[in-house]
């Protein structure tokens, strides 16, 4: 049996920290937190739940999950979020890969809790994610907000059965400024890697996302909120390149 390391970075999580913890108990051995200085009872959740709490200050999404990496003890880790948790079909998968790791990385698919409702269709579903590897030959790259493993070599990534359950947002207000503070990350993001922005990005990116998201990828099927978020996702494509555009001026 091959030994496993879980980690998450945390923030004012408390109501979700209990149930990311429980749903990854049966397969880590070991469970480490790094939490950026939580107001609220993440850390002392964390703590009762048996997971080792490291508080740092918090300096990007891609760099906290980096440093958690770094205090892993076994190789392989599988890295989620405090708003994540896994489901019986995806822990029991991880449990069998336990046994004999096939793979040095493996696939899943996320699945967001909108508003108390699963999201099954839309840019937002299956979501696939490298979340468990061999950190020796993984870290976390990408664009802040939206990180991504980066491999170090080229391998074969085998795909897991089951979800990652994301409790992303309890109301649309909730998304709608969240959405704001993403975009504000994204510009700033995209203009220190030299990225700029256009009219034609500000005008048509938006209307092709609202379009790929609601028909091609069928988001309609999820009712009014697939509509609210194929709305939302336009308009955080919109805001993205218009503060691109405004910090390119400036």
């Amino acid at each position: 049996m091959n030994l496993l390391s879980v980690v998450i970075i945390s923030f004012n999580e408390e109501e979700n920290i209990g149930r990311c913890i429980d749903s990854v108990r049966k397969i880590a051995d070991e469970i480490i937190v790094v939490d950026s200085f939580s107001t609220d009872r993440t850390r002392e959740i964390a703590v009762q739940k048996g997971a080792t709490v490291k508080q740092e200050k918090f300096r990007g999404y891609i760099q906290q999950k980096n440093l958690a990496l770094q205090l892993a003890t076994h190789n392989f880790t599988l890295s989620i979020d405090a708003d994540e948790s896994l489901d019986e079909r995806l822990a029991i998968a991880i449990a069998s890969e336990k046994k004999h790791f096939r793979s040095k990385a493996y696939s899943m698919n996320r699945c967001a809790n909108y508003c108390g409702r699963f999201i099954r269709h839309g840019l937002w579903y299956p979501d696939k994610k490298v979340r468990l590897f061999d950190k020796r030959i993984a870290s976390w790259g990408g664009i802040n907000p939206h990180d991504k493993i980066e491999l170090k070599e080229n391998i074969s990534i085998r795909h897991l059965k089951g979800d990652i359950l994301h409790y992303s947002y309890n109301s649309i207000e909730e998304h709608m400024v969240q959405s704001n503070n993403f975009t504000t990350i994204s510009a700033v993001s995209m203009y220190e890697r030299g990225q700029r922005s256009n009219w034609m990005k500000i005008l048509v990116n938006p209307f092709w996302t609202f379009l790929h998201g609601y028909f091609i990828r069928l988001g309609f099927l999820d009712g009014f909120y697939g509509l609210v978020i194929a709305i939302n996702s336009a308009h955080q494509t919109f805001l993205k390149y218009i503060k691109l555009y405004r910090l390119q001026r400036k």
